[in-house]
């Protein structure tokens, strides 16, 4: 499954008070189906992880002024979404920022129907909310994050096919 998976690099972006910021997805035909998700996507042309990471960031919100840190966690996903199967290889990357003000300006006609908008979230928020937040373990993975620091080398993260 992995060798036909669209490569996707995603940004654990976290703020001076370590709240990590996620978008709020929907399916675009059906607006009650909703989750929360990192910023991320596919890469484009030969662009590294790092380079998609940063140019996702700052077309789905805005920040560019962030510091790139360690890979985190890596999964295999799959999931169904706007009519088709989507098969992921996720790199997630830790970055931090001062910047908190969101401006998504690059949204694709997918994103621009699917995503309903964004929020920073506290650790504390995530072990305790009951919406549907992907990867569906982040709420304990950011805290342990923030109790233990980065990973020393990257965590790989339980398939999660949907």
């Amino acid at each position: 499954m992995t060798s036909g998976a669209r490569k996707v690099a995603r940004v654990v972006l976290l703020d001076p008070d370590d709240r990590v910021l996620l978008l709020h997805g929907h399916e675009p035909d059906d607006p009650a189906d909703t989750w929360w998700f990192t910023p991320g996507g596919g890469l484009e042309g030969d662009e590294t992880r790092e380079q998609a990471a940063r140019r996702e960031l700052a077309e789905e919100t805005g920040i560019t002024d962030i510091e790139l840190g360690p890979l985190l966690w890596t999964r295999i996903c799959s999931f169904p979404f706007d009519g088709r199967r989507w098969d992921q290889d996720e790199w997630y990357y830790l970055a931090r920022t001062q910047q908190t003000a969101t401006a998504p300006q690059g949204l694709t006609d997918l994103e621009q129907r699917s995503v309903a908008g964004l929020r920073w979230w506290t650790s504390a928020e995530l072990l305790a909310t009951r919406e549907t937040v992907y990867p569906t373990r982040l709420a304990e993975l950011l805290r342990t994050l923030l109790d233990e620091g980065p990973p020393r080398d990257p965590l790989v993260l339980a398939p999660e096919i949907v």
